[in-house]
């Protein structure tokens, strides 16, 4: 089998780590593995098919000889390095959102628009976490009728904003229960706790407001749903109304979604197309209390939906609620399945 040589950028994150993982659960063929992050991280050592493997510095030149570089680092380091990856020769596979809305660079859920990979000039983006799991969870509903709008509200985990999100969760939590055992009274604000990831305590509080705000109203976080969906569905009038909430939990995105099509569907035939999805599980029981939750999808690549039921405003609506990791589905592993499709594996 060929092998590829691959590239890490940002290779100590969160994201960097989870690529390690599941490029060797998922068996890539990689020939040589280069992580690189920046100068502190130089040395550091990870582990990847049992060895250890050096930590090497992000540089202009550190990319050559490389096929494939996964890059899961912010913004600004996208942008420094994309120009020289290409020149290097080097598929870069982008898990930031600096290059998601150009022309000439695909955004991609190999589940849903695979053939997209081939028309790359160098860059493959990755899409926004919620929107990956979003458009898992109702690809198959456009199969029986086209989308023409979206109205999501997200409900997204703590380490959505990093290592320090769950950590300042836990903190926050802690402090909240020293409280409790100290005055007796259950509180809903600590006195003493400091919020420095967060706008606001998380712990025990949602807060409705992820990424900068923008002049219509909206946030950023909230508008990719829209712009983003459009490029991957190949729906360039889909229309989205969305709400980006941050919530108390660990690990996984929630999202309640009415999906309007253009015939009317029924739930069961619905229920029906998700259920052979790749990709997606049907776990949609309400008597017997089975539903997607962040606790079940977490630490796995399946979006689970479930909540199915016809919308009551609209005769062309479903209502349905869908789970997935953030961290995997959401960005880790749809990257490696694009460079395992890339290359004509099976991903």
């Amino acid at each position: 089998m060929k092998t590829y040589n691959v590239g890490i950028l940002g290779a100590t994150g969160a994201v960097g780590r989870e690529m390690l993982k599941i490029l060797e659960e998922r068996k890539f063929p990689v020939g040589e593995l280069r992580p690189l992050a920046s100068a502190r991280s130089v040395g550091k050592k990870l582990q990847f098919n049992g060895k250890d493997v050096e930590v090497q510095e992000a540089k202009i030149g550190a990319f050559k000889g490389l096929d494939i570089v996964l890059g899961a680092a912010a913004n600004p380091v996208a942008i420094e390095f994309k120009d020289d990856i290409v020149k290097a020769g080097a598929l870069f596979i982008d898990n930031s959102s600096a290059f998601r809305l150009d022309d000439d660079v695909p955004l991609v859920v190999p589940e849903i628009n695979k053939d997209d990979i081939f028309k790359n000039k160098g860059v493959i983006s990755n899409p926004n976490c919620s929107t990956i799991i979003t458009l898992m969870a109702v690809k198959g509903i456009n199969k029986l009728s086209k989308i023409t709008a979206m109205n999501a509200a997200t409900y997204q985990a703590t380490s959505g904003a990093g290592i320090n999100g769950p950590i300042e969760l836990f903190e926050q939590m802690g402090a909240l229960y020293d409280e409790y055992k100290a005055t007796g009274a259950i509180p809903n604000k600590g006195k003493d706790i400091s919020s420095k990831v967060f706008q606001y305590q998380i712990a025990g509080n949602v807060i409705p407001h992820i990424s900068s705000a923008l002049d219509n109203g909206y946030t950023k976080e909230e508008m990719k749903m829209q712009n983003e969906g459009r490029k991957i569905m190949h729906l360039p009038e889909l229309k989205v109304t969305c709400t980006c909430v941050r919530v108390p939990v660990v690990r996984s995105h929630s999202i309640a979604v009415t999906v309007y099509t253009e015939k009317p569907l029924e739930v069961e035939a619905v229920k029906a197309q998700i259920a052979k999805e790749q990709g997606c599980k049907l776990y949609d029981d309400l008597e017997n209390k089975i539903y997607p939750m962040p606790i079940v999808t977490s630490d796995q690549d399946i979006t689970y939906v479930g909540r199915i039921r016809k919308d009551l405003i609209c005769d062309n609506g479903i209502t349905l609620w869908c789970c997935g990791d953030q961290v995997r589905k959401g960005a880790a592993t749809n990257a490696v399945q694009i460079a395992l499709a890339y290359a004509g594996l099976e991903f």
